[in-house]
């Protein structure tokens, strides 16, 4: 009997072993699309928003108790502000006494400027009631850092990034309740070399202020992103540049970790929440959370910054849709549709309705955070509407799966076209499986099942590429999707995400 009890655990512990070898793990923090994170320590644990840029609902937040393990909460906003059109940049968390504070970036409605606006709530994950415009500074203003010096508050950002000169980090005091700028605008450091310049954050130990920045370019395959930091004795300058090598190493499988913020644990250990692409996936998955620690040697050195590498497994999705509210990880193209989204029983139903130059429908999806998975879903009505799964980059790059009464039909659009790729027919239209199966090569397979079958692939034996998705700065979102009239809608019973 021993020796059976033995052998079991044996094998329990082989089999826990290959499925833990096999399963895909991930050593961002906050894995997907999250780029220039803001975070904020409160008596509950961390708060952290980041870029959304022209996704909706805006700047999505995350909540902690560990700096390690994040689950998200909420948006900063529902529905875009009045006076914006897009490019939902770079928030950044600040409190006064009992109000929070979000300072963020995007473009304004009248001449696609891009400025700074300012929101306050209560709390730091929903609630917030935008406040308008505080900088507003030439062709762009972009990046706000929030600094209090001796009880006066400074907001620096980035200027002249659009102009034939060298970018600066320019600051200004600010009201007490943070919501005006006072006096003139002044420069902290110029990008006298011009390889790039913005997400500064300031920090101040000894006799110190320490402004860390990222250099180079951002975004895309190309990117050559890294952190800087430079040195005054007083917060207006002069400073002095580090010209060392780069401040931060990304971790083993990562690069150009970049535009973060610190946050100092009750401990007292400074941590910097930042963001880098994985260097497997790159643009596809985005620029994701990642952590460093921050320590400070003796003698008025310069800082040393180290990446934090804790393996974990990358989340997956499972969703009947049972709660009355969608979960929080959808988000949609805000430019060119206006989803209605019901949920509840098991049902998820979608319609709504779309601007004249998308020609992909509703896509309602989520940030992929790995390059290698299987998406699949139910299809649980019948209409003449093309419902199904996509991914999705813009209304000119588009790739889906979908069934339109008893024809599962993929197809593509690519440079504004749409394609039919294969479609086919089946005896019956409900339930109806559809599946994704995603490569790393950039390539994907699409499969249907009717009801009571098996899996079978439509245009069985060729690889579609979807390398043309992603954008120089954002990645595409994965998900559901509804092409038919405003009466119509998509109905679906399941949605999956399975990581590899």
């Amino acid at each position: 009997m021993k020796l059976l009890i033995l052998r079991f655990f044996a094998f329990l512990l082989l089999w826990t072993t290959i499925n833990q070898g096999t399963a895909q793990t991930t050593t961002a923090v906050i894995p997907g699309d999250f780029p220039d994170p803001t975070v904020i320590a409160v008596p509950n644990g961390y708060y952290a928003a980041g870029t959304s840029s022209e996704w909706a609902p805006h700047y999505p937040v995350y909540h902690s108790t560990d700096l390690k393990t994040w689950k998200q909460v909420g948006y900063v906003f529902d529905k875009a502000p009045e006076w914006t059109v897009g490019s939902f940049w770079a928030p950044e968390y600040y409190h006064i006494n009992k109000t929070y504070y979000i300072y963020y970036t995007a473009r304004r409605k009248s001449d696609n400027v891009s400025c700074i606006g300012v929101a306050t709530s209560k709390y730091p994950d929903h609630g917030f009631t935008d406040r308008g415009i505080i900088v507003d500074h030439g062709k762009e203003a972009i990046d706000p850092f929030i600094y209090n010096d001796n009880g006066q508050l400074y907001i620096s950002f980035k200027a002249y990034g659009l102009d034939n000169r060298p970018i600066e980090l320019l600051a200004c005091k600010l009201s007490a309740d943070g919501l005006k700028t006072e006096g003139e605008m002044f420069s902290l450091l110029k990008d006298d070399k011009r390889v790039g310049m913005e997400g500064q954050s300031i920090l101040k130990t000894g006799k110190y202020y320490y402004l860390f920045y990222s250099a180079g370019g951002c975004c895309g395959v190309r990117c050559s992103y890294h952190v800087k930091v430079t040195r005054a004795t007083s917060f207006s300058g002069p400073y002095d540049k580090y010209d060392g090598e780069e401040l931060l190493k990304p971790a083993a499988g990562w690069k150009c970790s970049g535009h973060g913020t610190f946050v100092k644990t009750a401990a007292g250990q400074y941590f910097y929440l930042c963001h880098a692409y994985n260097e497997r996936s790159e643009v596809f998955t985005g620029r994701e959370g990642m952590l460093a620690t921050l320590s400070w040697p003796k003698n008025n050195g310069w800082p040393i910054m180290k990446a934090v590498a804790t393996p974990r497994q990358l989340p997956g999705i499972h969703d009947t849709f049972t709660t009355n509210k969608p979960a929080l990880y959808w988000q949609y193209d805000f430019h060119n549709a206006s989803p209605v989204v019901k949920q509840g029983n098991g049902k998820f139903n979608l319609s709504g309705q779309v601007s004249e130059k998308n020609k992909a429908g509703i896509v309602y999806g989520v940030r992929p955070v790995s390059d290698h998975f299987d998406m699949t879903t139910t299809v649980s009505n019948s209409n003449n509407a093309l419902k199904g799964l996509a991914f999705y980059g813009t209304v000119n790059s588009a790739l889906g799966i979908g069934t339109s009464g008893k024809q599962v039909k993929l197809w593509m659009i690519k440079d504004g076209s749409f394609t039919i790729i294969d479609s086919v027919t089946i005896a019956s239209d409900v339930p109806v499986r559809l599946k994704f199966s995603m490569a790393p090569d950039r390539t994907c397979k699409a499969y249907y099942a009717a009801p009571n079958q098996d899996w079978k692939e439509i245009s069985a034996g060729k690889s579609i590429p979807v390398d043309f998705l992603p954008q120089w700065d954002r990645p595409q979102r994965i998900g559901l999707f509804f092409k038919g009239k405003p009466t119509e809608s998509a109905q679906f019973s399941t949605f999956d995400i399975v990581n590899k």
